[in-house]
């Protein structure tokens, strides 16, 4: 595997941890307020999102684009991208869920999948484009390769 591939697998795997994480912040605070607090569908799942897209956001930022990028200006990006995920996952499950009498946690489950890869796409496409390995521990890993 060329060195550049394997950097690029790397960044998959761990945004799918990192994804993994959060979708595990998700399913928890969903699981909380749809079953404890027996909010409707939509509600549960727009409060768990937000807390795991926190989360996510962070992370990945950091440890999987390692962004130097400024925070607010990236932040307003992924903003814009949740700012047509939600209403179409938001819609789309609470439809397959009322409508269609879809088990909550399937329909959870199809959003978080699809969120997964439309937003990795999104974070390195758009978010992090012309930022990606620019922080302090990108420039680490890159003087130590230097030094090898």
């Amino acid at each position: 595997m060329h060195k550049s591939d394997r950097k690029e697998f790397y960044r998959t795997a761990k945004f799918v941890m990192f994804s993994i994480s959060a979708g595990v912040i998700e399913i928890v605070s969903f699981t909380l307020l749809n079953e404890i607090a027996r909010l409707p569908y939509w509600t549960s799942y727009l409060i768990a999102l937000i807390l795991s897209v926190l989360w996510n956001f962070t992370l990945n930022r950091r440890y999987t684009f390692k962004s130097a990028a400024n925070v607010p200006i990236a932040m307003l990006k992924v903003f814009g991208y949740y700012c047509v995920f939600t209403p179409l996952s938001t819609y789309v499950g609470n439809y397959l869920v009322v409508a269609l009498l879809w088990n909550e946690y399937a329909a959870t489950g199809l959003n978080m999948a699809c969120n997964l890869v439309t937003e990795f796409l999104f974070d390195k496409h758009v978010v992090y484009r012309n930022t990606l390995d620019t922080n302090e521990i990108a420039q680490r890993e890159q003087h130590h390769t230097e030094a090898e």
